[in-house]
This record gives C-alpha cells, sequence and structure tokens, in this order.
C-alpha cells in the first residue's frame, strides 16, 4: 500500500502550465511534497510562488530542463537522484500537441523528430534513469500522461522523414508512451512500482488544444483532466494495478499495436538506442 500523501514525494514534468500545473496545485493543497519541472526558470517561480500562496504548502521545489535535450534529461535526474532521498510518484506529463497544419518537421537537439523526442524519448529516458529511486521508495508509481489520440508507429520511418504531419507526429508520441507503460510494467512487476498511463480527458481547455488547428473547440476542463491524473497517482482504489491504460479514471483499451509484443520489443531496443541507455 502505498503511503499516505503527505509524506510523498512526487515529480511532475511539464508543470509549469496547463494541465501540469493544476495537478500539482491538487496535490500540493493535500501536503505532498512537489517536485515541479519546466524549461522556463521565470515560469517556474511563478508557477511556485501561485501554488504557495494558494495552499500554503512549503514543500514545492522547481527543476529545469528542457526536454528536446536528451542531455539536459540526464542532467535532471543526476539533480534529482542528489537532491531527493526518495521518490513516490513520478508523472509523466510534459509534451509537445501537434502544433498547426502548416507546421514543419523540426527536430530536437540530437536530430530526432522533435514530438517524438520531447512526448517520449525524454520521458523514456528520465523514467529509466530514476528507477533505481522509485525502486528504493517502493511501493511507488509512474503514471505517464498519454492520450486517445494514437497512431500505430512504423517503424521504417519512425523519424517521419515523409510526408511529415503534425498530427500523426503527436499521436504516434503518445502511443509510444502506452506501449512503454506495459513493456515497463511487466519489467518491473515484482519490484513494487506500478507504471500506468491514461488519457486524462478530451480536448482539455489548455495552450496545447487551443494553439492548433487540427482540433474543434475544448470539450472538457483542465480540472477534469487533472482528477484524473491525481486518482492514477494517488488513489488506494489502485494498489497493486500496473500496466493499464485509463481514459479518465476507467480501464480502457488502447491501439491494438500496444499488445503487439514483437512491436513493444522493436519500440524498446529503438529507444535504448536512441538514448544511449546502456552505454557506460
Amino acid at each position: 500500500m502505498i503511503q499516505d500523501i503527505k509524506h510523498q514525494v512526487i515529480l511532475i514534468t511539464g508543470a509549469t502550465d496547463g494541465l501540469g500545473k493544476r495537478v500539482a496545485f491538487d496535490l500540493a493543497a493535500r501536503e505532498a511534497t512537489v517536485l515541479l519541472h519546466g524549461r522556463s526558470p521565470e515560469k517556474g517561480e511563478v508557477a511556485i510562488q501561485q501554488i504557495r500562496d494558494a495552499t500554503g504548502s512549503q514543500k514545492l521545489h522547481y527543476y529545469n530542463a528542457d526536454f528536446s535535450s536528451l542531455d539536459a534529461v540526464r542532467q535532471l535526474s543526476e539533480k534529482i537522484q542528489a537532491d531527493q532521498k526518495h521518490l513516490d510518484v513520478l508523472i509523466n506529463n510534459a509534451g509537445l500537441g501537434p502544433g498547426s497544419r502548416r507546421s514543419r518537421r523540426e527536430k530536437s537537439m540530437d536530430g530526432h523528430e522533435l514530438r517524438f523526442a520531447v512526448n517520449y524519448l525524454a520521458p523514456f529516458l528520465l523514467t529509466h534513469r530514476l528507477i533505481s529511486l522509485l525502486r528504493r521508495s517502493a511501493p511507488s508509481r509512474i503514471v505517464n500522461v498519454a492520450s486517445v489520440g494514437q497512431q500505430a508507429i512504423d517503424f521504417d520511418d519512425v523519424m517521419l522523414e515523409k510526408g511529415y504531419d503534425g498530427l500523426r507526429a503527436y499521436m504516434q508520441s503518445k502511443l509510444a508512451q502506452v506501449m512503454f507503460t506495459f513493456d515497463l510494467a511487466a519489467d518491473l512487476k515484482e519490484s513494487g512500482i506500478m507504471v500506468n498511463c491514461l488519457h486524462p480527458a478530451s480536448l482539455m481547455d489548455t495552450k496545447m488544444v487551443v494553439d492548433t488547428d487540427y482540433f474543434g473547440s475544448p470539450m472538457s476542463t483542465v480540472d477534469e483532466g487533472a482528477q484524473a491524473v491525481a486518482y492514477l497517482a494517488a488513489s488506494s482504489d489502485l494498489d497493486g494495478v500496473t500496466g493499464e491504460y485509463f481514459d479518465g479514471k476507467q480501464r480502457s483499451r488502447a491501439n491494438s499495436q500496444a499488445y503487439d509484443k514483437q512491436a513493444l520489443r522493436q519500440l524498446r531496443m529503438l529507444s535504448e538506442q536512441l538514448t544511449h541507455l546502456r552505454d557506460l
């Protein structure tokens, strides 16, 4: 059974705006120690002050890292491990939306397709580098914020060099998160680390949704999505539950590729190669 939330240390990536910020507010109000990640120190300072003013919490810490750089992810993991004696929950929330229909293909600092890099490779690497800390804190949890918008990965063109489309890039990165969830949960089955993912809510009123022309008007609120994320992160209802995909608070079914063992192996091998995970 995961310990009382007042004694938990919870890391939320992408916590200076939108969904991540709302989740940080909610968990701080419940007296958790909340580690907020962002890529703008100025926005981080504002977020910390707003949450502190609203909740009275003094258990807030900010970490800066640009997820378009895998070196920055490595440095972030080292900083967290140096600062924190334990980590009870990791919420991988940071990500980029599909952009506009006119957007051109962009590359990360490491030369990978940007949305695949930020939405998937960065949390893949961060999670693996924090596994030892999560293992020492078990029972602990990993929550991957994915999406119901999922598209099968073409392993012959993962970086979408042919016929780039921002929505396709976004959707395949979100399916990669789901596949990673299932694969990692199987690996960590006996560790006491529970790994789950979710589609928090459909078309929330976030900057990601408002700034794209792929979607229509918002259909749900950030509060709805935050409640679902907090449920996976902290509810005792999910003690022992791992390797599941949720739509809101309900267990659901992901894209069929997420259940293809060969595809899971391919994605794992590719991800380890691209992030140099096994390099000394």
